[in-house]
């Protein structure tokens, strides 16, 4: 059952590509909570021939070497300490970011700021100097002030394109999916819920008056469904009991989004994700909205759609703290030598 669920996760318009040359992805800090479940999912996908899997942990060539294992036509590669890195993201077509440290409880997503965002630097600089053409996904929280900071390092080196830095806020939308599933007694795989906004609290925007299927929810029931969508990370954070945050969760999102970028690279059409980016469709710098994407990154941005009132009051709330997470984001990548 674990492989089945594994593939049908990763083989989304699969078929069309067996005959064409894969493609190369390097997960970095493949060898984490996140990175090795995200590792497992991509290393079955039939659009991946190259592998790289980069990380500081020593355990590193021991995951390399388990993945390996797998019977699946994908040749995965080791990479440990950044002195490596350049070899990791060489060439590749997409790199995905995972690295850093996990929540814990009684932590935000603001309390990993100063770790983490270094550790996004790091990588991004890297990538900057070696493949600047790269389709770059970033999951290390906080993702909000994440992207605004590795934005600015590019930007220094002079290979900065705003079509092909990515913000994965996947997950706040496959938990909407689920939720709101659960809800309406619907499969959760027909369900499709659009989050605009951040990727934290109240930054966390679910656009419920835009989903497919259309549903409707008395208010009360709307409050509560979008809090619960706004403080799902916390839920788990609370129910792993200082174990640990998402990864499970996160890894089945970032296989999603990486899948989705890989699908867009090898020419498939209307490949649309909800990712923050740099905004020019809306008052704020950076902004998760439903973009197309394409072989060279982003093609067309949707923007928000038509909000309803409560909508409307949640973007208001958000617009403040979401401006703020950026500031910060874009100050240290200034300052990041």
């Amino acid at each position: 059952m674990f492989s089945k669920v594994c593939k049908n996760i990763i083989n989304q318009g699969a078929r069309q590509y067996s005959s064409k040359k894969g493609l190369k992805v390097t997960v970095c800090g493949g060898s984490g909570g996140i990175g090795q479940p995200l590792s497992l999912l991509l290393k079955q996908s039939p659009l991946i021939t190259d592998l790289a899997i980069y990380d500081i942990a020593p355990v590193t060539p021991g995951v390399v070497a388990d993945l390996s294992h797998m019977d699946t036509n994908s040749n995965v590669t080791s990479h440990v300490g950044l002195d490596n890195l350049k070899d990791a993201v060489a060439d590749t077509d997409v790199v995905i970011i995972p690295a850093g440290i996990p929540r814990k409880p009684g932590m935000t997503r603001d309390d990993l700021f100063n770790t983490n965002i270094s550790i996004v630097c790091d990588i991004i600089k890297v990538i900057g100097q070696v493949s600047p053409h790269a389709l770059v996904g970033i999951i290390s929280n906080p993702v909000n002030s994440a992207v605004p900071a590795a934005a600015e390092i590019l930007k220094k080196l002079n290979v900065y394109d705003p079509k092909r830095l990515f913000g994965v806020t996947t997950l706040d939308i496959v938990r909407s999916n689920r939720f709101i599933a659960e809800l309406k007694c619907l499969n959760a795989t027909d369900v499709n819920v659009p989050v605009i906004g951040g990727h934290s609290g109240p930054t966390i925007i679910p656009l419920i008056s835009q989903c497919t299927p259309q549903v409707k929810f008395d208010h009360d029931v709307l409050v509560k469904l979008t809090k619960r969508i706004q403080e799902a990370g916390t839920e788990v954070v609370q129910a792993k009991a200082g174990a640990g945050s998402a990864t499970l969760s996160m890894a089945y999102a970032g296989a999603k989004f990486t899948t989705s970028m890989c699908r867009a690279i090898l020419g498939e059409p209307n490949v649309v994700e909800c990712s923050f980016v740099e905004s020019t469709v809306t008052d704020s710098p950076y902004f998760s909205t439903p973009v197309l994407i394409g072989k060279n990154g982003i093609e067309k941005n949707f923007g928000m759609g038509n909000l309803s009132d409560f909508e409307k009051e949640l973007l208001k709330a958000a617009l403040p703290e979401l401006a703020s997470n950026i500031k910060k984001g874009a100050d240290f990548g200034k300052n990041y030598k």
